[in-house]
């Protein structure tokens, strides 16, 4: 055979094994509802990278950031519907799902974000993982959202009285709602892809949010005052359909669950960095800053709650969560 009939051979037997490699890949998605600079972001990226590492390229994740496939309330649906593959989801919606994951809500709850990863990495934490599988998701691991902090366009808040009037969006979480409530707000449940036009337009006062995502979500534009008050720790979660899980082998299940473990990692490093830094960079970007607060005073004023969380979610699981170190 001649060096043109060789060619045309070899050209032919690629022509037939390529589309079988590229058919050998499988492609999914992961939504999440900030920029892939974010805490969530940045997750989400070892998540994927993690995966395609440990697979030889075969499993392919997408990223979907800024809700490009919906807040986190539909993504949760379109999770138990099979209709989104993965999402990287804060804790807050959560008790939409998991009414008992709404323990994690309760303000003031969590000494500091120590003592949160020591309540989440423990038996306790990761048996609310466990819960997921009953509503057609399953639950990787704990990443993090981080400590919430309290922005506004009226005037620094250093004492519970200060929040008193303000209009503040919360999201969709009945304890977390309940807590600013005691406090004296006047609240509104807003979708997150909502809050940027609703702080511009003046519709809302306020919103609370981890330090990165009020950097990623750029309301240093739209918002005054910045206090640290860190008072709810959010976890995230990463989640994947149950009709998509069924489509892994269990070798390459085992690889998700790992490959989740790295990016839950990365979400906290990526936050622990930015809480360190960000504050500066949000000053610099014109918000005055109250660094410090009473958090005994808040969490006096929110304490009159309690009766009703531990009604709700039972007294010896608080005190549990209180008493680790």
């Amino acid at each position: 055979m001649n060096y043109l009939g060789r060619s045309l051979v070899l050209l032919f037997l690629f022509l037939l094994v390529a589309p079988a490699a590229q058919s050998q890949q499988k492609t999914y998605r992961i939504g999440y509802i900030l920029s892939t600079e974010s805490q969530l972001g940045a997750g989400a990226i070892a998540f994927a990278d993690e995966v395609a590492k440990r697979t030889g390229g075969k499993i392919n994740i997408e990223q979907q950031p800024n809700a490009a496939l919906g807040g986190e309330v539909e993504m949760l649906k379109g999770l138990q519907l099979g209709t989104v593959d993965f999402a990287f989801i804060t804790g807050a919606p959560l008790p939409n799902i998991i009414p008992e994951i709404g323990v994690f809500n309760i303000p003031f709850l969590f000494r500091d974000i120590k003592h949160a990863h020591a309540v989440l990495d423990s038996p306790l934490g990761l048996s609310y993982l466990e819960k997921f599988k009953d509503k057609n998701m399953i639950a990787l691991a704990w990443g993090e959202n981080g400590l919430r902090h309290i922005t506004n366009s009226n005037r620094p808040i250093n004492t519970p009285e200060d929040i008193k009037g303000l209009k503040l969006r919360l999201p969709q979480s009945d304890v977390m709602l309940i807590g600013f409530k005691m406090l004296g707000a006047e609240t509104v449940s807003l979708p997150f892809p909502q809050v940027f036009g609703a702080l511009q337009s003046g519709q809302i006062d306020g919103q609370e949010n981890p330090i990165s995502t009020i950097i990623s979500s750029k309301f240093a534009q739209v918002q005054k005052y910045l206090s640290l008050t860190g008072h709810v720790y959010d976890p995230a979660v990463i989640l994947v359909s149950k009709d998509t899980w069924d489509e892994f082998s269990a070798d390459e299940q085992a690889t998700l669950y790992e490959a989740a473990k790295a990016g839950a990692k990365t979400s906290r490093e990526y936050n622990a960095k930015m809480e360190n830094t960000g504050v500066d960079i949000l000053r610099n970007q014109g918000l005055e800053v109250v660094d410090q607060i009473d958090r005994a005073k808040f969490r006096a004023a929110v304490l009159p709650a309690f009766p009703e969380f531990e009604k709700k979610y039972g007294a010896g699981v608080i005190k549990q969560i209180q008493s680790m170190k």
